[in-house]
């Protein structure tokens, strides 16, 4: 049977398939390439590297989930759409940044599977890109699976890690690129250096009639320095009403000052001023803890911008506090690669992980039936195998809630 070769859409609602032939051509094209033959010989030991790193930090987070307090309160605050790579449904995922990124992760992703099965022969029935509600969220390759059963466990395996492993080396690119963005940062100047930046504020608000706005930063309240969250909120319950000056920067670096009158008392657990907040960390400090991460605490770099925007730089709330020789649009570079880097990391750990038909799920399951003389205690063993990973993983996303 010959590679399909015309354009056509296949309608499997909310999903349309759009079949094309230019990748099977560009798949051939690249599979001639010299070194594409080693190339995918070395992908065929890497599915069990990438696999220890997964199971790795699903095992590291279930023992600080069972042994932190703070840790599973602050999992459980994010919601269980929080496990979700869905731009849109996870409330930390940006929609622009997250839904580029995705794309190109499932492209590179799928790119790979097809690439290395054309080296080896292996026919690609079809490929094309996916669209959800008309909008392409990622790509897909169908691989002739007789084809693909048939062939060398060795060649099952550099066609299966091809995926997760382009999604790793592009994380590692992406992760690079962005500490050479960092280390074109320099504080800009007239920048606070200390206080609380206000996220934002409640329409109707004692803030709004005094017009403070996000993205300022309030330095003193009642002639007394703010330097934490419960500073601040510590200054105004004791000044409860009192008419007190409050003096803040405004993001543009404009110095203000106004007078507000304080309510005589607020309900136990509403703000007095009605704002949103969080520390503002010394920028220089931030971009130096931050570039460290890369040496001393590399799990660190998983923080997304969205999640604690007082830690990274390229955060919209730090982001102003920084100039850049590369230009004023460094922090949309910084944010696409940190997106690249996350997504691309999290999707080649997750297809690697021994679940059934994930990447990983399929070689397992392949060497064990090679392994085992039983097909049917080979078909066991992997189902057995799948069942505790798939315990492991929803262990990790369900522990906070249980506990």
């Amino acid at each position: 049977m010959e590679q399909q070769r015309k354009v056509r859409a296949e309608v499997k609602l909310p999903l349309i398939l759009i079949h094309t032939p230019f990748g099977l051509d560009f798949f051939d094209r690249v599979a001639k390439l010299p070194g594409a033959k080693a190339w995918s010989k070395i992908n065929t030991y890497f599915m069990p590297l990438i696999t220890v790193l997964a199971v790795f930090l699903i095992v590291g987070s279930l023992a600080v989930l069972f042994s932190n307090a703070e840790a599973r309160d602050a999992v459980e605050g994010v919601g269980l759409q929080g496990n979700l790579l869905i731009p849109g449904l996870n409330p930390y995922l940006p929609i622009t940044y997250g839904w580029v990124a995705l794309v190109i992760t499932i492209i590179i992703h799928e790119a790979g599977h097809g690439i290395v099965a054309r080296v080896y022969n292996i026919r690609v029935d079809s490929t094309g890109i996916v669209l959800f509600l008309g909008l392409p969220i990622g790509a897909f390759v169908n691989i002739e699976r007789d084809e693909l059963n048939k062939a060398t466990l060795k060649q099952k395996s550099a066609v299966l890690t091809a995926g997760p492993l382009n999604n790793m080396i592009l994380a590692g690119l992406s992760l690079v690129a962005l500490y050479l963005v960092l280390s074109t940062l320099t504080v800009a100047p007239g920048i606070p250096q200390f206080g609380v930046a206000v996220v934002s504020v409640n329409p109707g608000s004692l803030a709004e009639s005094i017009g403070l706005s996000s993205g300022a930063v309030i330095q003193e309240v009642a002639g007394q320095q703010t330097r934490e969250v419960e500073n601040l909120g510590e200054i105004l319950r004791a000044n409860l009403g009192q008419t007190i000056d409050i003096k803040w920067v405004e993001e543009s670096g404009q110095a203000v000052t106004r007078l507000a009158t304080l309510p005589e008392a607020v309900e136990p657990g509403r703000g007095v001023l009605g704002i949103q907040v969080t520390p503002l960390g010394e920028p220089g400090q931030v971009l130096d803890n931050y570039k460290s991460f890369f040496g001393t605490n590399p799990l660190a770099i998983l923080l997304p911008p969205t999640l604690q925007p007082g830690v990274v730089p390229y955060s919209d709330l730090m982001a102003p506090t920084y100039e850049s020789s590369i230009g004023q649009a460094w922090p949309i570079i910084a944010n696409m690669l940190f997106w690249s880097w996350f997504i691309n990391f999290n999707v080649g750990i997750f297809n690697a992980l021994p679940i059934g038909p994930l990447d990983g799920g399929q070689l397992y399951g392949a060497l064990i039936e090679k392994r085992v003389k039983s097909q049917v205690l080979a078909r066991n063993v992997a189902m057995m195998l799948t069942a505790i990973m798939v315990a492991i993983v929803a262990a990790s996303i369900f522990l906070p809630y249980v506990l």
